[in-house]
This record gives C-alpha cells, sequence and structure tokens, in this order.
C-alpha cells in the first residue's frame, strides 16, 4: 500500500517511522511519503492560508498551493507506471496494477463521516491513500469539490472534538488501517477478535486480557483462563465483552444484532438489567416503581 500525506508540519508524522507501521515500512510493506505543501507556494513567506470570504473568525488554507500539491501527488502515480513499463518481466506486470490505481483522498475534518473499524477495514483493501490534514478553518471547498469530480474522496471524523489540526487524525486512521495489512501483525489472527471486528463479536467491546505471572500484587488472574478448557475460555470472554459494553458502550447493546445472541446472551442481558423487546433486540429494563 503507498500512502501520501501533504501537510504543513511534516515533523508531526515522524511517529509513521516506529512501531508496526515503522516496520511495515522498513520491510516495504507500506510506502509512505510525506510532503510539505509549503513547497508549492511561490511567495517568499511561503503562504498557505488567508482571511475567510465573508468574514468571520481564522484564517483559510489557500486553494493554490493545495491544487499544486495533489496534481503532483496524484501524477508521480502515474509516472511511477510509466517507468514500470520500460521494463520487461515481472516489472511489466506491476505496472499495469499501478496505471490502474485510482487514490483515495482521505480527508480528516471533524464534519466527516465517523471513523469506524469497517472504514479501516475498506481503506485497507485501497492501494493507494492521499491524507490532506488541514490546519486553520479548513481547505477552500473548492479543492474538495474539485478532487471530488476525479477520485473517490472520504471526509472522516475520529470523534466529536475538534483538534488543532488534521495530523493527529492521520496518524490514528494510519496505524489502524496498517495492522489489517496482511503480515503486518506478527499473528495474523490477532485483530479477529478486536473490539469492533467484523464477526460474531462486531457489535461488543474486547473485554479484558491477562497474561503472566497468575498472581500480582495478591490479584488473581481469572481461575477459568487457567483452565484449558477451551469452549469455558470463550464463554468467559464473551461475557466479560458483554458486561464491559454494557458499562461503557451501551448504545451497542441497543443495536445488537438479535440473530447474533445465543440464550448465554440472553440469560446474561437480563442479569446485567437489559429486557428483551418485541424486535428481538435488548433495551434498559424500567426501573421498578416503589408502591
Amino acid at each position: 500500500m503507498r500512502i501520501d500525506v501533504i501537510t504543513i508540519f511534516p515533523e508531526y508524522l515522524e511517529p509513521l517511522n516506529v512501531s508496526l507501521v515503522g516496520k511495515a515500512r522498513a520491510r516495504g510493506q507500506l510506502d509512505v511519503r510525506i510532503h510539505n505543501l509549503r513547497d508549492w507556494t511561490h511567495d517568499r513567506h511561503n503562504t498557505v492560508d488567508d482571511s475567510p470570504f465573508g468574514g468571520g473568525p481564522g484564517m483559510v488554507m489557500k486553494p493554490e498551493p493545495w491544487g499544486e500539491a495533489l496534481d503532483a501527488v496524484t501524477a508521480s502515480g502515474a509516472d511511477a507506471a510509466d517507468t514500470a513499463e520500460a521494463v520487461d518481466g515481472a516489472e511489466a506486470v506491476d505496472a499495469a496494477d499501478v496505471s490502474e490505481r485510482r487514490p483515495v483522498l482521505v480527508v480528516p475534518t471533524p464534519s466527516g463521516l465517523p471513523f469506524t473499524q469497517e472504514l479501516a477495514v475498506e481503506l485497507s483493501e485501497q492501494p493507494w491513500l492521499i491524507f490532506t490534514p488541514a490546519r486553520y478553518e479548513g481547505i477552500d471547498r473548492r479543492v474538495i469539490d474539485e478532487y471530488a469530480d476525479r477520485y473517490d474522496v472520504r471526509e472522516v471524523s475520529i470523534g466529536d472534538y475538534v483538534l488543532a489540526g488534521g495530523e493527529a487524525p492521520v496518524l490514528v486512521i494510519v496505524e489502524a488501517v496498517a495492522r489489517l495489512l496482511p503480515g503486518v501483525l506478527g499473528n495474523a489472527e490477532s485483530h479477529r477478535d478486536d473490539s469492533f471486528a467484523p464477526g460474531a463479536m462486531a457489535d461488543l467491546l474486547e473485554g479484558p486480557v491477562y497474561t503472566k505471572p497468575p498472581v500480582w500484587r495478591e490479584r488473581e488472574v481469572p481461575e477459568v483462563l487457567l483452565s484449558g478448557h477451551h469452549g469455558k475460555v470463550a464463554r468467559f470472554r464473551r461475557d466479560e465483552a458483554f458486561r464491559r459494553t454494557t458499562a461503557n458502550r451501551p448504545d451497542l447493546i441497543e443495536r445488537c444484532d438479535p440473530a447474533a445472541l445465543d440464550k448465554a446472551d440472553r440469560a446474561l442481558l437480563a442479569e446485567l438489567g437489559w429486557e428483551e423487546l418485541p424486535d428481538g433486540r435488548f433495551g434498559r429494563a424500567a426501573p421498578a416503581v416503589e408502591e
């Protein structure tokens, strides 16, 4: 996968050189390229922003440097294809793949669609992502509209809050996407039971985890995890996932697919204060009324 990031703070993206993402880059699984937006400015102050039309506080990022930067970065994919096509053999086959791929433009913004595990999976299946982290009040809207006519543009929010810029969301999204790529995690099964991972527990948060020693500061690992009984261990983990989800994200319980709940799930939810609704879903049980 190729990832390009256009930013006015390239140093902010240094964490992409460490941990799983850094190792994936070193192994050639990730081709990450960081570009300084100011390289596409033409005044001595390298200006990338100006006051907003219509008045109001803050500054808006100018369309000219963004347009030139995006033109150059997207064209570099075609340049790579042209170079590969000049080589015979296996690399010529790769050229066909490069020439056909089109980047997905990811625009981090508080006004975008929520970033979810489902979207992370979808982005991990793309060969090329270009990130456009903004500063100030954002990028002139004409830039987004211009490239939406040519490419798949995703405006994405990592949460209901506002940051000083889009670089932190880039780090979040890249790490969430990169760990899903084949070979990036040491154990391919590591993300199977993640919170929000597709599958039988997609609507549940991941439960607590434990490791050696079995007793630490007089706190013991739950006995069932030491039993070697795979069925009981699986049931314990699922029950704990329900307990954590009930405590931290009850909205996920409310939208749980009834078809994914077994008899033990339903009994536990009743114990935790939920009641089954006519459609098979669960809602919070009404508090008892004292007479």
